[in-house]
């Protein structure tokens, strides 16, 4: 390479979503299309799609990113794409651990993802919801999280857009020490409620990351999504019609979703990809 020209990027993103429609795929190309024109740096980006296709990506990336999906975190184990993505995970952790690949592989897991990553490592008890946790709401960092890199530039409490039928919850300390994770955040203390929170940020190792919310998630395809005729009377029927303006309010508020997208997994990037896009 001349003097001027910067090393490809190769990115993959592990799709779950099984052909459901979702805004997280667009907001994840667009995260790193946009990450890419600021660094000036040229990147090959390639989508998987596991569970229609049981297409995964091998160890030739420098970097990947687990989407969110729909459906039971629990009840997949033991299918051929679960196992075909629980090997896909030990085979890029085998690849950190070898001391002669100075190239690490970094992974982000969003929420699906992520759940099926705590469910592996046996970090916390996955179970389905007493209710669907649908909308915008405060994240709260522990002091690992506030230290964490990839939440650099948020506030504590930051805000994130949560969808989910199950969640993360009793930290299991034990199996955290020995993989050398850290919980990161919680969702909002409610003293007045008598549920666990739910763990909503892990750091798994030095290489791997996730976060139970979708960072990805951008306000305007947000707004967009929500005011479709068929989204709209799903969120009235099951939270209100508060909830649903609530939601919009929120969305409009650069503190809070706006300042996520912006930062997290940009963060990511930068921390994953900033020694290979230095001038060659």
């Amino acid at each position: 390479m001349g003097l001027t020209e910067k090393r490809n990027i190769r990115i993959a993103v592990i799709d779950l979503y099984e052909g459901f429609q979702n805004q997280g795929m667009r907001c994840i190309q667009e995260i790193v299309a946009k990450w890419a024109i600021e660094n000036e740096t040229p990147y090959t980006y390639h989508t998987f799609d596991l569970r229609q296709k049981m297409a995964i990506p091998d160890n030739s990336y420098d970097v990947y990113i687990s989407s969110g999906g729909p459906g039971s975190p629990l009840e997949s184990e033991g299918q051929d794409w679960d196992n075909a993505y629980i090997h896909w995970l030990q085979q890029i952790e085998a690849w950190n651990n070898n001391e002669q690949n100075t190239n690490k592989k970094h992974v982000f897991f969003i929420c699906h993802s992520f759940q099926i990553a705590c469910r592996h490592y046996q970090v916390g008890n996955v179970c389905i919801r007493k209710s669907t946790a649908f909308g915008v709401f405060p994240v709260h960092c522990l002091e690992e999280g506030i230290n964490e890199k990839v939440f650099e530039g948020l506030n504590d409490p930051f805000y994130a857009v949560d969808s989910r039928n199950y969640q993360v919850i009793e930290p299991n300390y034990t199996k955290l020490n020995e993989i050398g994770g850290q919980v990161l955040a919680i969702e909002k203390d409610r003293p007045h409620v008598a549920y666990e929170r739910a763990i909503m940020s892990i750091r798994f190792n030095e290489y791997f990351i996730g976060a139970q919310f979708h960072p990805e998630a951008d306000p305007l395809g947000m707004s967009l999504y929500l005011q479709q005729a068929d989204r709209k009377k799903t969120v009235i029927e099951n939270h209100g019609e508060e909830k649903w303006k609530s939601m919009l309010e929120q969305l409009q508020d650069p503190e809070k979703i706006n300042l996520t997208y912006n930062s997290i997994l940009p963060n990511f990037l930068n921390l994953a990809l900033g020694n290979l896009i230095s001038v060659a």
